[in-house]
């Protein structure tokens, strides 16, 4: 009951002699620094708001303007023309100070308009010149006139030392395609699927829209186009992920993994607490908007990190939400069938890592045991969503993350260290289907040995977002907190910290039957995922690029023949690409196979000269689409919204209909590096994460996920199914492997001949205690 008592400030009770007030120090001294910390909050945002809207000037060249104008008036020169007279005329007498200096209240109004009009005009030029693309499409190494200008350009006008949002109001709207343009794409696209009977029928089906109904819907795209600055975002939000009622559990959500060859301490409540320390310090720069912009050659939009913490997804009866909340100064914690709440702030400060330890400690070592009912509660977020769902969890739904304590071991480990990496895949993945709380914007696993992981909510952000806290957080508990000569986190525990809160259920018999049957459903679907995961160490980007080719399209062109020689044909493939270049941008769809990288696979056993050319043409061919998609010239999103406009409208489409019932036999992904500043690769090569993956999206078909490390390894995640005959993942990896070394032997024959393999897949792993 202390927990209960720490809840209430005072307690009173009614006696003979009148009331018995007693007031709870404890409690009040934490209701006022939470009080002092939010309104410290809500200071930095204010503040942030002002810098950010005044960027990309800053708020202290309001006064620079205001000196000049009245220092070129103290040489009785007017350079506002008369305005500032105007002005003055138009002014209210009302008090001492405005009647004896009617000139200076005027210049002072003449100078904040004149500031404000500069910084919109240098604002729309900054939005000009990050509308600029034309840079992505020249050749690499060789930078036109026109945009060496462009890139001065934009650094004068980018400002200085912007904050994370700072570019948020200068990024240029996502630009909509002619539907004449789309058509077209899309046709080039599915040619290599279709025989000529198919493809005609097709192309008429896509004639007789363009020229009918994709007109009309067009015309209300344009209107949204107009109206919104992303004409794409909020609809694939709703109805992609909001609106799906299948499990997000495989079929969205997605993991990213430790690192593959060290672990830093054994310690589960040790690993915990720097962890979570470090986590909670990205989210401190978050709020304050200290994280630098994500930047190619131009900032990339942020938007999708203002959701990254204290989110949940709630379910409704047609359509779910993303549920964000300013704050929350706790964690939620699963352990062994029990909820706990876990606050991370005491006295106003941020626990450090060591007392974290010291509370994840308390919960590995509290021994009652769960609710009737309690430890399987998370199979509700696993499984179809259903009525029972929208029940406010509030402990959990506003925590700032969720945490599972697993009391497996994970990792590359034991005598066969491949099928170890499968088992840690799928257990991040889904879990036991229970022990993950899906619904979370996301949830971070520590397992018994030391080993850690996560598992991401998709609906509200994309991968490379959530990539970039994960690299935060796995350096900064390394190689900035660490840990000391035992393996414990480093520093003090203060000796009155309350313990962890176990949370209280009282779950009906026909709730637990719910659970049950979403458990089921969840079970089957869990068991039904095969997994693949592997690190190709024969040769990295180093060597592809010792070729002049792109790494990405390397390796996109090596799935388009692994899957040709597997299946004896070629299918629909999906290449996500971001379009963060545009305000509110999230992803587009590169349709990897194309013709030209067909007729390489086809050809590959001829003569090598004219399949070194083909590869030549399917690889530009692919940076060419990559390109495109970026800079909002994509097919599929354009197509997505004219579908959904044409249902708003009750209007039937043959060819709408078709191209979004076609399914995608292999989905891939890449994910990049994004703080490589973070990492010391060269000193400590070693710390090295294995990447992340997520589960096939068509029930006969592949997921597959790379993550290109250094210049010598690629590590892929291949997923499938056990209930389709024609789908293998570890028959699939072997075929890449295969493809991936067979392309580059074409490209560099004598290279392959001279240097021996590096097989080094099976590396052990190195666990470091400090």
């Amino acid at each position: 009951m202390a927990e209960a008592h720490q809840a209430v400030a005072f307690q009173f009770t009614v006696t003979p002699e009148g009331i018995d007030l007693q007031l709870s120090h404890q409690a009040l001294t934490e209701i006022y620094l939470s009080g002092v910390r939010s309104w410290k909050k809500r200071i930095v945002r204010l503040k942030n708001s002002v810098i950010t809207g005044v960027y990309p000037a800053s708020p202290s060249s309001w006064l620079f303007v205001v000196i000049a104008i009245l220092a070129t008036m103290y040489t009785r020169s007017d350079p506002s023309m008369g305005l500032i007279a105007k002005i003055q005329e138009h002014l209210p007498v009302r008090n001492m100070f405005m009647s004896h200096h009617p000139n200076l209240v005027s210049a002072v109004l003449f100078s904040t308009m004149l500031w404000l009009l500069l910084i919109f005009t240098m604002r729309l030029c900054l939005k000009q010149l990050l509308s600029y693309h034309r840079w992505m499409f020249e050749q690499h190494g060789k930078m036109s006139n026109t945009t060496k200008v462009w890139v001065a350009l934009v650094r004068i006008f980018s400002g200085r030392k912007p904050l994370l949002y700072s570019y948020q109001g200068s990024l240029p709207n996502l630009p909509l395609p002619t539907t004449k343009d789309t058509v077209k794409r899309y046709l080039e696209s599915v040619r290599p699927l279709m025989d000529d009977t198919q493809f005609e029928r097709m192309t008429k089906l896509a004639t007789e829209f363009e020229t009918t109904l994709g007109n009309r819907l067009q015309w209300y795209l344009k209107l949204k186009a107009l109206w919104a600055a992303n004409y794409v975002s909020d609809w694939w939000e709703e109805y992609v992920y909001l609106r799906g009622r299948s499990p997000i559990m495989v079929n969205s959500n997605y993991y990213g993994m430790d690192f593959l060859y060290v672990t830093p301490t054994p310690i589960q409540a040790a690993r915990a607490g720097n962890t979570i320390h470090a986590m909670l310090l990205y989210r401190r720069k978050l709020n304050k908007e200290e994280i630098k912009p994500v930047s190619t050659v131009i900032p990339l939009c942020a938007a999708q990190c203002e959701r990254m913490f204290n989110t949940t997804r709630t379910p409704g009866e047609e359509t779910g939400k993303e549920t964000h909340w300013q704050d929350s100064d706790y964690v939620a914690v699963y352990h062994r069938g029990r909820y706990f709440r876990l606050r991370v702030y005491h006295s106003g400060r941020l626990l450090s890592p060591r007392e974290i330890e010291f509370q994840i400690q308390r919960i590995l070592d509290d021994t009652s045991p769960p609710s009737k009912g309690e430890e399987k509660l998370g199979a509700l977020t696993a499984g179809d969503s259903s009525g029972v769902n929208k029940r406010s969890l509030d402990c959990i739904e506003k925590a700032a993350f969720f945490v599972t304590l697993d009391d497996d071991e994970q990792g590359m480990m034991g005598d066969d260290p491949a099928a170890s990496l499968d088992r840690y895949a799928k257990s991040l993945l889904h879990g036991k289907c229970y022990d993950r709380w899906f619904d979370k914007s996301f949830s971070v696993v520590f397992y018994k040995n030391g080993k850690n992981g996560m598992n991401a909510e998709h609906s509200w952000a994309d991968a490379p977002v959530v990539a970039h806290l994960w690299e935060y957080a796995l350096a900064t508990d390394s190689f900035q907190l660490g840990y000391n000569a035992e393996g414990h986190c480093k520093g003090e525990v203060d000796s009155s910290l309350p313990k962890p809160q176990k949370l209280n259920w009282e779950i009906p018999p026909e709730c637990e039957e719910l659970i049950s049957q979403s458990l089921a459903v969840a079970q089957n679907l869990a068991d039904d995922v095969d997994f693949h995961v592997f690190s190709f160490r024969d040769f990295g980007k180093g060597k592809v690029k010792k070729c002049r080719v792109s790494p990405d399209a390397f390796i996109q062109i090596a799935l388009q023949l692994a899957y040709y020689r597997e299946r004896g044909s070629f299918c629909l493939t999906y290449e996500a690409s971001m379009t963060r270049l545009f305000r509110e941008g999230r992803t587009e769809t590169v349709r990897s196979c194309t013709s030209e990288s067909s007729a390489f696979v086809q050809a590959l056993d001829g003569e090598e000269v004219p399949c070194r050319r083909l590869f030549r043409a399917a690889s530009e061919k692919h940076q060419q689409l990559y390109r495109m998609a970026m800079t909002g010239a994509g097919i599929d999103r354009h197509l997505f919204c004219l579908y959904v406009v044409s249902k708003y409208l009750g209007e039937e489409s043959p060819f709408l209909k078709e191209v979004l019932s076609e399914p995608w036999r292999l989905s891939t992904s890449q994910t990049p590096v994004q703080q490589v500043e973070l990492f010391d690769l060269v000193n400590h090569p070693e710390y090295i994460s294995c990447g992340g993956g997520f589960g096939p999206v068509a029930d006969d078909g592949y997921g597959v996920s790379y993550c290109i490390v250094g210049d010598n390894m690629i590590n892929f995640h291949i997923s499938c199914k056990h209930s389709c005959p024609q789908t293998d993942a570890h028959k699939f990896g072997a075929q890449i492997r295969k493809a991936l070394r067979d392309i580059l032997q074409l490209l560099s024959p004598n290279q392959q001949e001279k240097e021996p393999k590096k097989t080094g897949e099976s590396r052990p792993e190195v666990k470091k205690d400090q």
